[in-house]
């Protein structure tokens, strides 16, 4: 009996699109262990603007990731050459999703990722052992665990490390000598105790920065990875259209039907674009939050307030629960951000109700959630 799961991963959500890329794909350049080519990646990624003809039928290939071309461009031919790429950026700017994407594309595998903690040690990047078997029978490959770094040299293949300067300084340089020489050093094997990467490895790392100060990392190690920022969006309607899709794809998964709300969305991506940038469209500064106001974040926003209409009300999302949701996303760091906020409503929202009326009077009434 098949089950479902709670979050898909890239490779098993866009499988259809995958396979048929691959039918696509004949006759394109590609680096030894690729699934895909260069090409066939960039279009699983950017989309197609017309279905493409895979095999005997056509299929179209939906826009994932809604940034800058120019920038997965060069990630994937960062990928293809000998040094790691280091996915750099405020949060909730997309990085992980993008890494993910890349991962799936090109090694027709997302999950083999070290998720970087202070708590990250080496054995959760290189490989653990087997207690049982290593008392039985000495250091062998059989009584070897691998970790993540380990699986993708092995198998030849991609390794994620999330949040990379999370992890502690001794983690992050065990990486500098594998990204250096493609060689993994296990001593406890003596003679046998080398494993040279096969072609297709390499590392996907991100980092926020807001987190520069955490762990810095090493002028050694900045200089085996290419560095890529990735930058808040920076198109209102942009924005909402990555609201609206990201939801979609949750309440899809939620078994919540029906349409989703666009004047919620615009509610949300304005919001959240002007807070960040901390200037309105007619040109008054704003004070800006401490807290992250990412997409990610609004996304999140949205989709607490759908689900409150879904299962507590009528299926229609209430101005009021908005601005509720909307204090439970940014109150989280000091006391004066709500004090911002208010600010924001007391200013901008209300005089932007005042011009255009409808959801955004019903925003501005909704002000008293704020308390």
């Amino acid at each position: 009996m098949e089950h479902s799961v709670l979050r898909p991963q890239a490779e098993q959500r866009y499988k259809e699109e995958l396979d048929a890329l691959r039918l696509w794909d004949e006759g394109n350049r590609k680096p030894e262990n690729w699934r895909l080519s260069p090409k066939a990646v960039r279009l699983f990624i950017l989309g197609s603007p017309k279905p493409v003809r895979c095999g005997d039928k056509e299929i179209l290939i939906r826009k994932k990731y809604l940034g800058n071309d120019a920038l997965v461009e060069r990630c994937i031919v960062t990928l293809a050459g000998n040094r790691g790429l280091m996915l750099v950026g405020e949060p909730g700017t997309a990085k992980t999703m993008l890494s993910e994407l890349l991962a799936a594309a090109i090694s027709g595998c997302s999950t083999n990722t070290v998720q970087g903690t202070a708590g990250t040690t080496e054995d959760m990047i290189k490989y653990s052992w087997n207690y049982a078997l290593l008392l039985a029978d000495g250091p062998s490959r059989r009584a070897l665990v691998p970790a993540p770094l380990y699986v993708g040299m092995e198998k030849g293949i991609l390794t994620r490390f999330e949040e990379i300067t999370r992890t502690p300084a001794e983690v992050q340089d065990c990486l500098i000598s594998v990204l250096s020489d493609k060689v993994l050093n296990i001593p406890e094997l003596g003679d046998e105790g080398l494993l040279f990467a096969r072609p297709g490895f390499n590392v996907i790392g991100t980092a926020n920065t807001r987190d520069k100060g955490v762990n810095e990392m090493s002028s050694a190690l900045k200089r085996r990875f290419n560095f890529e920022t990735v930058r808040p969006i920076g198109d209102v309607a942009l924005e909402k259209q990555i609201i609206l899709n990201e939801a979609g794809a949750l309440a899809e998964a939620a078994g919540i039907p029906g349409p989703l709300d666009e004047e919620a969305a615009e509610l949300l991506a304005v919001t959240y674009h002007e807070l960040r940038e901390g200037i309105s469209d007619r040109g008054q500064r704003i004070e800006k939050p401490s807290a992250v106001m990412s997409t990610a974040e609004a996304v999140s926003v949205y989709f607490q307030t759908l689900m409150t209409a879904w299962y507590y009300g009528d299926g229609h999302m209430e101005e009021r629960c908005l601005v509720e949701n909307l204090v439970g996303a940014v109150a989280k760091e000091s006391r004066e951000d709500m004090d911002r906020i208010e600010g924001y409503f007391s200013t901008v929202v209300r005089n932007r109700a005042q011009r255009e009326g409808g959801a955004w009077t019903r925003y501005y009434e909704a002000r008293n959630k704020l308390r």
